[in-house]
């Protein structure tokens, strides 16, 4: 009786996993197996908004898997050891994983290939994570592309894998102790946001399907627009691989023409995703190095920094976003990019500050898109223009035009109407007093 263990990360999902549908073609057995690695239970990137996602990702996965016939096995501590001692138990001969891409995982990754073949054993990794895998769309002479018009072209072309479906049925060794799926204070105790989305893969395909009926088709058009809401919100399960990137360009491709703009829209971002991956997969430094140098000073310890984290910076269209952040563990995108350009262009805040504090409660909290993402922002990443102009009132104008938005997330404001909301300092002093909203930290 042959056995195979799929290693699950970063795709706690059953329907279209390579990983999955491989360790079952591969072998009689299969040990879906998820370690909870403790070298990263004990980093800062451990926090109680991705824990409790994570505990509801993995609950939700188990009632998957147990419907299968198999169940999801748990062990806790070095992935390596675990994954090693599994193996010797159970007799397996290969185990199968997702390709991952920051220094951390390339690194396990390595490790666990060199522990497992010195037994005999093999790790087969497999592309889950993204759309095209890191390293395939690479000119020539290089090792990852560094422009993403180009990159896209190529992207959009590129060749993909067939979608995969779920497996029909999954059998574990007999006598394996499965161990327990956690709970949130058994990952990373602590308050979590009072809004946040709920994990699994249940929840993704639902919110998915309901977006291709319902949003997609405007998305295009209102995807920038803070108070319309008119994101899909998915990035979480993105993140944690309760939805195949995969199989979401796959549905979108089939969408009728009435949609055609809002899909290729979405699509784009999904090939920004894949984008910053490859990036990071070549530059895993880029995590916390400026990807592009500028020589430029940057203050680290500036005490403006709690105000911009708590929201109180006096300028609304920021604080509304920070303030959504704390409340539901996500940031409109539009927002995201507001907040950091607050942070790092008026303020000359490093960059690694406000990374961190969004690593702190994004529930999507990704390495490769985060990272990038600020460094995009902040002039020392991938954007081409390194000093486009980007004034915060100006994008509060453009994208909540009529206040809606600052006025949903920061409650001194509700009382002021229209556009007006966008400066309260415009106000008399005795409107402003009773208010109870601070004065600007900087000159507007």
């Amino acid at each position: 009786m042959s056995v195979a263990i799929a290693l699950l990360t970063r795709d706690l999902r059953v329907c279209d996993n390579p990983v999955l549908d491989a360790a079952a073609r591969a072998a009689d057995r299969v040990v879906p197996l998820f370690v909870l690695d403790e070298a990263i239970l004990r980093t800062g990137f451990n926090r109680p908004n991705r824990a409790r996602f994570l505990a509801e990702c993995l609950g939700d996965l188990d009632e998957s898997l147990t419907g299968l016939g198999a169940g999801l096995v748990v062990r806790r501590g070095d992935v390596v050891a675990e994954v090693a001692r599994l193996a010797h138990r159970t007799g397996a001969a290969e185990v199968f994983a997702a390709a991952d891409v920051s220094g951390y995982a390339q690194r396990r990754q390595r490790r666990l290939a060199d522990g497992l073949g010195g037994e005999g054993r093999c790790l087969r990794l497999l592309s889950g994570v993204t759309v095209v895998p890191p390293g395939r769309l690479v000119p020539e002479g290089k090792d990852h592309s560094a422009v993403f018009t180009p990159y896209f072209r190529k992207w959009a072309v590129a060749d993909r894998r067939a979608l995969l479906g779920t497996p029909r049925r999954l059998c574990l060794p007999d006598g394996l102790d499965r161990g327990h799926v956690p709970d949130q204070d058994e990952i990373c105790p602590g308050t979590t946001s009072p809004r946040l989305p709920r994990g699994g893969e249940g929840t993704a395909r639902a919110l998915f399907d309901g977006w291709l009926r319902h949003g997609i088709a405007g998305y295009d058009r209102c995807h920038d627009d803070l108070a319309a809401d008119a994101t899909s919100r998915l990035s979480p399960y993105l993140h944690f691989g309760c939805l195949s990137p995969t199989e979401a360009v796959v549905r979108c491709a089939g969408l009728d023409e009435g949609r055609a703009a809002g899909r290729e829209a979405f699509v784009r971002q999904l090939a920004w995703r894949d984008f910053h991956h490859q990036v990071l997969a070549a530059r895993p430094d880029a995590a916390s190095a400026d990807y592009r140098p500028r020589g430029r000073s940057w203050s680290g310890d500036d005490p403006r920094i709690g105000a911009w984290r708590e929201g109180r910076t006096g300028i609304p269209v920021v604080d509304a976003g920070m303030r959504q952040l704390a409340a539901e563990g996500w940031m409109h995108n539009r927002a995201r990019l507001i907040v950091a350009a607050y942070l790092t262009r008026d303020l000359a805040i490093d960059w690694r500050l406000g990374a961190r504090h969004f690593f702190d409660l994004l529930v999507d909290g990704d390495l490769a898109n985060n990272t990038m993402n600020w460094q995009w922002v902040a002039g020392t990443g991938n954007d081409t223009r390194r000093d486009r102009p980007f004034n915060v009132l100006r994008q509060a104008a453009r994208f909540d035009p009529t206040g809606e938005y600052v006025r949903r997330h920061v409650e001194e404001l509700t009382g002021i109407d229209g556009p007006a909301v966008h400066r309260p300092w415009r106000l008399d002093p005795a409107a402003r007093r009773t208010l109870g909203y601070p004065e600007p930290l900087t000159e507007v």
